[in-house]
């Protein structure tokens, strides 16, 4: 059996990888030596940009495989027959802090779900959380810096968190999810995952529905507590993924349960929420959840860095029979995912064995973008770059993915609510009459901890009204514990 030989990048081989090449025994270096030049100036560059958001994560590769029928509702091929099973790839994540940060943190988590169909890949980006804290993309980039690390301390401030929650009372709903007991999940296996936004299916005959999805853990929901969280990160600050990777290898393969709710797309105009505002959630008694299939993770990667850090995810990559909705967040998210991945991975990052569709239309993927940073796609001899061409080249179908949105108005910037219960508060003030007395109790713990730390007094009393507006005794309990706290 032959020995393996350590070559430089060019295939040329290494003769001394322990000692660099100099003038004389003990003399300087040589400008001369490039496989030393090779191997700093490479180095020096093995890092890309992180991610804004959503930096640190794991992932896995698994299968989901159709339990019911929906055929019904949507014409996508992999969710076409019982039984049916289509590769995936899953990127969990959390949201505000660096590549760097701790797992057992309190912030929502994040549920990237690339479904390899033979249709070409269909991108599922959502949250362990149906609902967020904003719902207009404008507001994005401001509510991340506010979260993020202040320019001049270097660190995360909560003048600066919850300044800009009181003056976004849509936040109010998601502050009492992230400040609730399963603000930490215990690990990623011990948590659901959500579609979060709205989405558009469409059947063979045309109808249109608009749908969630609902990933429902097969392990149990599972949390930590403020003071555990704090321990394990101690402890372990990679604690996710530790938990993720060693269960899969011992065999220990999580899986969830995607149910979706369906409305029929008539039934948005008058629905008493906005059906399209990701800051609400469709009650369960107004559309039931309806059971799809299973999603299993069996398989860790052989490089974090090539698979779970190079893996791009984008809202707009949709199949035939699935398509977005007005969501306001869903269409910003359209643009700014595939963008943030040119940046980072550059303009072919599709090209890369993660992202790359496995199969589209009975081949791989076929258009005519060419050129750029790392190019691989191969357009010569016979072959052209430019559509319509007489060369045979891939042409359009005609088909469109989905149906097509039904719009309605002006143009123009509108807050104004279309429907009967657009107020910010109410939901809110359900999810927390829903809670037990103990649940109750360390939310608002939870939310006194850390609202009580901020300095100006005005936006502490901005973040006291939507508490009272959601629920009277919410908001009564809150600013009892928060003028304790800051009187101790």
């Amino acid at each position: 059996m032959s020995k393996r030989v350590l070559t430089t990048e060019s295939g040329a081989p290494v003769a001394d990888n322990q000692n660099s090449a100099t003038a004389g025994v003990g003399g300087p270096l040589l400008l001369q030596d490039q496989h030393l030049l090779e191997k700093l100036a490479r180095f020096n560059r093995e890092r890309i940009p992180e991610r804004v958001v959503h930096a640190r994560g794991s992932g896995a590769y698994g299968y989901f495989e159709v339990t019911d029928d929906v055929t019904a509702y949507t014409s996508a091929d992999f969710l076409s027959a019982i039984g049916k099973r289509t590769e995936t790839f899953l990127r969990f994540s959390t949201v505000a802090d660096s590549l760097g940060g701790a797992d057992a943190v309190r912030d929502p988590r994040g549920f990237a779900l690339k479904f390899y169909t033979e249709e070409g890949n269909y991108d599922l980006v959502g949250n362990n959380t149906p609902v967020f804290f904003i719902k207009d993309p404008i507001k994005f980039p401001d509510f991340i810096h506010s979260q993020k690390r202040d320019p001049f301390t270097g660190k995360q401030e909560p003048d600066n968190v919850w300044d800009f929650w009181a003056h976004s009372p849509e936040a109010t709903h998601q502050v009492t999810w992230l400040m609730g007991d399963r603000g930490i999940p215990a690990s990623y296996r011990h948590m659901n995952g959500y579609g979060s936004h709205t989405y558009q299916w469409t059947n063979e005959a045309g109808e249109a529905f608009f749908v969630k999805y609902h990933f429902k853990t097969n392990q149990g929901v599972r949390s930590l507590s403020s003071d555990q969280a704090a321990e394990l990160a101690g402890k372990d600050a990679n604690s996710h993924q530790t938990d993720l990777l060693q269960a899969i290898e011992r065999g220990v393969n999580p899986s969830w349960t995607l149910h979706v709710q369906i409305m029929p797309a008539a039934d948005a105009a008058d629905y008493r929420f906005n059906p399209f505002d990701l800051t609400k959630v469709w009650p369960h008694s107004d559309y039931p959840l309806q059971r799809v299939g299973r999603l299993v993770l069996d398989r860790n990667p052989d490089n974090v860095f090539a698979e779970v850090e190079q893996a791009a995810f984008s809202p707009n990559n949709f199949v035939p029979g699935i398509g977005p909705s007005p969501d306001k967040m869903l269409q910003g998210r359209l643009f700014a995912y595939a963008d943030a991945h040119r940046y980072r991975l550059g303009v072919n990052h599709t090209l890369l064995p993660v992202n790359a569709p496995k199969a589209v239309l009975g081949g791989k993927a076929d258009n005519y973008g060419r050129d750029g940073l790392m190019a691989a796609n191969a357009y010569g001899r016979d072959r052209k770059n430019y559509e319509p061409n007489s060369y045979d080249g891939p042409a359009e179908t005609g088909q469109p993915l989905s149906a097509p949105l039904a719009i309605q108005g002006h143009t123009g910037t509108h807050e104004a609510p279309l429907h009967t219960k657009d107020d910010h508060f109410f939901q809110a003030g359900e999810l927390y009459r829903l809670m037990s007395a103990e649940e109750q109790a360390r939310l608002v713990a939870n939310i006194a901890g850390g609202l009580s730390q901020v300095t100006r007094d005005d936006v502490i009393e901005k973040n006291l009204a939507h508490f009272h507006a959601a629920d009277a005794d919410y908001g009564k309990r809150v600013e009892e514990a928060v003028r304790a706290l800051r009187e101790d």
